[in-house]
């Protein structure tokens, strides 16, 4: 491709660089310039122009970009119109952004012309919120760069995991002389949190705070009248002997992982219970306040797996705004 600077009289056919000011008006950046063009800009006192010129074989900006961007589109993803060598990604469903992040980075190290810029993995999107955009930084591409990008993106990275309706089973655990009215905000609360995400609350136990209550209400389950569970404790779990993970243990489930380097949420417990996911909730989840609990049960909805290693791999991002309410703020100071 071409890129200078030359006389008015030999620009047609040129895409401009810059914008140019032509008597009453304007021609914009992009602009390919035909012969009336010109002789309008020589006749306003225009001597020359910024433009470039493809090459053969070069593949213009607006090409590439609608191009590479509906190969990088995977499910749930759709691409709007290119323009300006830009085509914006956006999702078609509430749900969860999942990414392969090494075939981005080697997209984006193919060649400098060659951009894709997402949001972060996992992020809970909205339908037709924009998650990514391709942006061919000059006006033309060498059709080998191109070709470059195509197989890079043979397997598309971007796609969207959409929420789907979840029967959420609720179990409340509470000590002698705990306060109805926190049993009740965390209910709301829960319930809020699940159906926003499409989801609904099957079934509300209450029970002591005991592993033999706790066992017994298990034992009676029908794991058919739910998809997963959620248990909060009358306190938070610090140990896998602890009430939940030993009740969910004694009763064929299974402890995946406890704890989480998230914060605030720190202390949630990740199991399988009958076969089904199966969550000690932390302290913080009976806010409606964004936590770790929040991003597990987001991938729970979305149908993504949630293993040991997920969980190890949220730190990075993982320290939230701070809680002022909690009994013990990260710093240690007076509240």
């Amino acid at each position: 491709m071409f890129f200078g600077t030359i006389p008015v009289a030999e620009a047609a056919g040129g895409v401009l660089a810059h914008k140019v000011k032509a008597g009453e008006g304007v021609l914009p950046k992009g602009h390919v310039l035909s012969t009336e063009d010109c002789q309008g800009l020589a006749r306003a006192g225009v001597s020359e122009v910024t433009i470039a010129r493809l090459a053969p074989g070069d593949v213009a900006e607006d090409e590439a970009a609608r191009l590479l961007a509906s190969l990088a589109a995977g499910p749930g993803i759709r691409c709007a119109e290119a323009f300006t060598g830009r085509v914006n990604l956006f999702s078609e469903a509430n749900g969860v952004l999942v990414l392969d992040e090494p075939a981005i980075h080697a997209f984006n190290a193919l060649d400098e012309g060659l951009t894709l810029a997402t949001l972060p993995p996992y992020r809970r999107v909205k339908a037709d919120e924009m998650v990514g955009t391709v942006k061919i930084i000059p006006f033309a591409l060498p059709g080998a760069v191109v070709e470059a990008g195509r197989k890079a993106l043979a397997k598309p990275p971007i796609r969207l995991a959409a929420f789907r309706p979840k029967r959420v089973g609720l179990i409340l655990l509470a000590t002698p002389g705990m306060k109805s009215s926190v049993l009740n905000k965390t209910a709301l609360v829960t319930a809020e949190r699940v159906a926003s995400l499409g989801g609904e609350i099957a079934f509300e136990h209450r029970l002591p705070h005991r592993k033999e209550a706790l066992v017994e209400a298990l034992q009676a389950l029908d794991p058919k009248a739910f998809d997963f569970l959620i248990v909060f404790g009358a306190a938070a779990i610090s140990d896998r002997r602890d009430v939940i993970p030993a009740a969910m243990e004694a009763t064929g489930g299974r402890v995946i992982h406890l704890g989480m380097p998230v914060d605030p949420g720190n202390l949630l417990l990740v199991a399988e219970w009958a076969g089904r996911p199966a969550l000690g909730a932390p302290g913080c989840a009976r806010s409606p306040a964004e936590n770790g609990f929040d991003w597990v049960l987001e991938r729970l909805f979305a149908d993504l797996p949630v293993t040991a290693r997920d969980i190890r791999a949220m730190g990075v991002g993982g320290l939230l705004m701070e809680i002022i309410s909690r009994p013990q703020p990260r710093a240690g100071e007076e509240m």
